[in-house]
């Protein structure tokens, strides 16, 4: 599945404002500056802040 290149220009980060990048092999949409991770739970973005996960991943 893949995130609409619109969509990406729109979405920030909850917590800084800042874009996000999409991890299509992760399904989840990066903070790269804050090291943040949200998932995305059947195409929809779930931008919360107490659901954020640590990035990269494997960290």
């Amino acid at each position: 599945m893949s995130i609409d290149p619109r969509l990406l220009d729109v979405l920030a980060c909850p917590k800084d404002k800042g874009p996000l990048k999409y991890d299509e092999a992760h399904q989840v949409l990066v903070n790269e500056r804050l090291g943040l991770a949200y998932r995305i739970d059947d195409g929809i973005p779930v931008l919360l802040i107490d659901e954020a996960t640590d990035w990269p991943a494997n960290s």
